[in-house]
């Protein structure tokens, strides 16, 4: 009975493969009317709809400073790149060690489509782990810690 009910699953299952290799046109059809449905809600919605070539890195710990001594060293608003974060005022300075200075990185899932440039580091022994730069330092204590997927825009 087991035999014949596993027997019956692998039939309709090469039945299935045999039906999508020989008649492939109508899976992509299905593709293309939902990719035209797509374009004409966007278009009615009156939306700017950014698209970005990203390649995901994976999921790190995300945590925030601010520029005190206590949390960085005796220059506090310069970041390890020479970049003046209190100068330029703008929250969009990320701290990590593992890639280039000027890399654009995004954290959908906390940020939307923000967009932050890596222009400092972390401490050594935080191997998995972005700093995000916030002008406020309760705003930084109240964002805790995260842990969410990061894209580098190419």
């Amino acid at each position: 009975m087991i035999l014949k009910k596993h027997t019956s699953n692998i039939t309709f299952l090469i039945l299935l493969v045999i039906i999508f290799i020989l008649f492939p046109i109508p899976a992509m059809t299905i593709k293309k009317k939902n990719e035209n449905l797509i374009t004409q809600k966007v278009k009615e919605s009156k939306k700017i709809v950014k698209i970005y070539n990203t390649t995901q890195i994976g999921y790190h710990t995300i945590t925030a400073y601010n520029s005190e001594v206590s949390q960085c060293d005796s220059s506090p608003c310069i970041t390890a790149n020479g970049f003046n974060v209190c100068k330029h005022g703008i929250e969009d300075t990320l701290a990590i060690n593992s890639l280039k200075f000027g890399t654009k990185v995004r954290i959908p899932n906390l940020f939307g489509d923000k967009i932050f440039t890596v222009r400092d580091r972390t401490n050594k022994r935080y191997t998995n782990r972005v700093d995000i730069w916030m002008i406020n330092k309760q705003d930084a204590l109240n964002f805790g810690v995260k842990k969410a997927n990061l894209e580098i825009l190419k």
